[in-house]
């Protein structure tokens, strides 16, 4: 007799921003650009910096054990939250917001790493830690890649840098592919 366990979950990160309550995020999508429009959030006292976007990565998926073998279907999405995502028009221009944008590509691109690392790997019964994990890993190395880019970028003052990585993430969303 073959057993079905089938479980759900949901989980949700802001970077930059902890939203109070579960905020309605925009998806990603190749054909929609940001536009300083898109940045609703108040500013906080003293903050330094010109810009914030707030983007994170949700996951949800069922597990069906049968014939002693996990199958997972899923679903992971990018998202933006506008309420959360703000800037300074004084301090910002157009290039501000192509580096604020390409933080919310770097999104996608980890989303589209999760999604192919949760149709490669073969869950055991332990199937809810085993896919936490894995959000946990691409959440950091996500977060370890953005702060790379900053810094790299010096936040977008570095035309030279911000030109090539540009570059790097418009490659990246051409070459990786969703499962």
């Amino acid at each position: 007799m073959d057993k079905i366990i089938s479980i759900g979950c949901i989980f949700l990160l802001v970077f930059f921003g902890i939203a109070q309550e579960i905020e309605q995020g925009v998806p990603w999508s190749e054909d929609i650009r940001l536009t300083w429009a898109d940045f609703k959030g108040k500013v906080p006292p003293g903050e330094p910096t010109a810009a914030t976007t707030a983007s994170g990565i949700s996951y949800s998926y069922s597990a069906n054990l049968l014939h002693h073998e996990v199958k997972l279907d899923f679903e992971v999405n990018a998202y933006f939250y506008p309420n959360e995502s703000w800037y300074k028009p004084q301090l910002c221009n157009e290039n501000t917001l192509a580096h604020e944008q390409l933080h919310f590509d770097i999104t996608e691109i980890f989303a589209r790493k999760m999604r192919n690392k949760l149709h490669r790997t073969s869950f055991s019964d332990d199937v809810k830690a085993e896919v936490r994990k894995i959000y946990k890993d691409i959440l950091k190395e996500l977060q370890e890649y953005q702060e790379r880019y900053d810094w790299e970028t010096n936040f977008s003052r570095n035309r030279e840098k911000q030109a090539e990585w540009n570059q790097k993430i418009a490659e990246a969303l051409k070459n990786q592919s969703n499962p």
